[in-house]
Formats: structure tokens, C-alpha cells, sequence
């Protein structure tokens, strides 16, 4: 998986460019504006998504923890990301 930074990740998304399968455990994106991201795959465990906008945003198969963040109202289940357990 490739690993980004939080600026990273904006970076890619502004452009249009996809995330899938990219490692971003840990990485606080609250509030950024991930609705055009293409999440497919990635790692979201203990991710920071509070606030973020994901709308239009694709997290099919994105694998996501019980620590991970997510906006207010967002159901990750129903955006097609899947809850795995954390060990660490």
C-alpha cells in the first residue's frame, strides 16, 4: 500500500487522481474536502475523517476500524467500507 500524508492526500484529490488502496492509518483529514477522493481499498484505521466532505467520494472495500472518524452522519457500512478488527 502506499503510504500519504495529509497534504498528500489533498494533493491527489484536487487533481482527480485516485487513492485506491493507499495507506492512510492515522492520518488526520478532518475537514478536508475528499468528495471527488476514490478511497477503493484503502486503510483508514484510526483515521481522521471528522468533518470531512464525502460527498461523491468512493470508499468501496476501504477497510475502517472502530477508532477511525467519521463525519457526523456518515454510515461508512452504506458507502461500502468495511469495519475490520484493529489488534494494535
Amino acid at each position: 500500500m502506499a503510504e500519504f500524508t495529509r497534504d498528500e492526500v489533498i494533493q491527489v484529490v484536487e487533481d482527480g487522481r485516485k487513492c485506491r488502496g493507499a495507506n492512510l492509518q492515522g492520518t488526520n483529514l478532518s475537514e478536508a474536502n475528499l468528495g471527488r477522493a476514490y478511497l477503493n481499498g484503502a486503510n483508514l484505521y484510526r483515521a481522521d475523517l471528522r468533518g470531512a466532505n464525502l460527498y461523491g467520494a468512493d470508499p468501496t472495500g476501504a477497510t475502517y476500524t472502530a477508532n477511525t472518524q467519521w463525519p457526523e452522519g456518515f454510515d461508512p457500512v452504506a458507502a461500502g467500507a468495511v469495519l475490520v478488527d484493529d489488534d494494535g
